[in-house]
């Protein structure tokens, strides 16, 4: 029998999960979070975030990230850090793998146009697609929608939700009514999410040649560590001297917040994992990196996410992902029959608009862009 035994009594036990939506058997071989994670790897909507932007669209080059790279990372570093502070790397890996999957195609250019068009419909956003993918969406098991998983990789998955949405959810809303926090290890991959995503985007946008090093060195925190790396190998340049400072970076975040949490969780001394529910969040940053981490971030925003090569595109995505939806709610009957609502079967024009919402955020950047074609060149198929 699986054990959890090396772990905090505060990490949450795979034994005293929550449990599962549709009850089943436990494995004598597995925990119940790895067996939430290989679900989650053997999934058709894990596959497809090989095609999903990050920040530069799949067809920009084969050296950008992508949405699955991207969630490999996060699982990585939030399982060096759940190692640190004795909690339940498992349960971390299931989350930081399955937090994208909801991810419409061209990254968030393509939830902002998908969530406009869903507005009379109540919205559309990620996190709760996610969510949506796990629960009902894939379809590999006889007995159930969906991947079964249990409670408290669902509960990690599900980052932000409005309250309106938390009451439509029942257990796994339950907690942003009561105002409850999440366990450690979801506190964990959120600022795991965090770290990936800043600091590969630095890579990624010099390598694009969109960022220049020369603006970098005016971010203190790269301008320190790479500092750092000259000192240390003087003469350093290229590739080898951008990959040197990005991962002392990484490492100084990574240090910086398990000895930070460390303190916050021997302060409050939660004994269980309900306890952690009743607390203020634990995972945290030092005040002084959290405002180094901060300041990357806006420069990021304002030099990259926002540079004009990158407008040029989240404009073309927001066309493409609005003029999809415009084409396929007008008219239905261009939808694949799996996505189609008869009338005579439901009249609830909500029922539709979320299928079509599915449909088009189950597409990958590539798809999104030849179904567009398919939908507007009369000399496409």
């Amino acid at each position: 029998m699986f054990t959890d035994a090396h772990l905090a009594p505060y990490a949450a036990q795979s034994a005293s999960s929550r449990g599962r939506r549709c009850s089943e058997e436990s494995s004598s071989s597995r925990s119940e979070y790895q067996r939430d994670r290989d679900r989650i790897i053997h999934s058709t909507a894990f596959r497809r975030l090989e095609y999903k932007t990050q920040v530069f669209v799949n067809h920009e080059g084969d050296l950008f990230r992508n949405r699955l790279t991207h969630s490999l990372e996060v699982a990585q570093i939030g399982r060096s850090i759940a190692r640190n502070l004795h909690l339940n790397e498992d349960l971390v890996e299931a989350i930081s793998l399955a937090h994208d999957l909801g991810h419409t195609p061209f990254g968030h250019a393509g939830q902002d146009a998908l969530n406009a068009c869903m507005k009379p419909f109540g919205g559309f956003e990620h996190n709760l697609q996610s969510l949506r993918v796990v629960d009902e969406l894939e379809e590999r098991y006889g007995a159930f929608d969906g991947l079964n998983l249990t409670y408290e990789t669902r509960e990690g998955i599900l980052k932000h939700c409005s309250i309106t949405n938390a009451r439509l959810l029942g257990d796994v809303g339950q907690r942003f009514i009561d105002k409850q926090r999440p366990t450690l290890e979801a506190q964990v991959t959120n600022l795991a999410d965090s770290i990936a995503y800043s600091n590969h985007d630095i890579d990624d946008g010099l390598r694009s040649g969109l960022l220049l090093e020369s603006q970098l060195l005016e971010v203190d925190i790269y301008a320190r560590h790479r500092a750092i790396v000259d000192a240390t190998y003087p003469g350093i340049s290229g590739r080898r001297g951008i990959a040197e400072t990005i991962r002392r970076m990484i490492n100084t975040l990574i240090v910086d917040l398990i000895e930070t949490s460390a303190k916050k969780i021997q302060e409050c001394a939660p004994a269980t994992v309900d306890d952690v529910r009743q607390m203020e969040r634990m995972i945290a940053f030092s005040d002084s990196m959290f405002q180094e981490a901060q300041d990357l971030k806006q420069f990021l925003f304002e030099n990259l996410y926002r540079h004009y090569q990158v407008n040029r595109m989240t404009f073309k995505a927001r066309r493409t992902i609005r003029e999809l939806f415009d084409a396929l709610h007008a008219e239905p009957n261009l939808l694949p029959t799996d996505y189609q609502v008869h009338r005579q079967d439901n009249q609830d024009p909500q029922l539709q608009a979320r299928k079509i919402a599915d449909y088009i955020a189950g597409m990958t950047d590539r798809y999104a862009m030849r179904e567009h074609r398919r939908l507007y060149m009369v000399d496409e198929i």
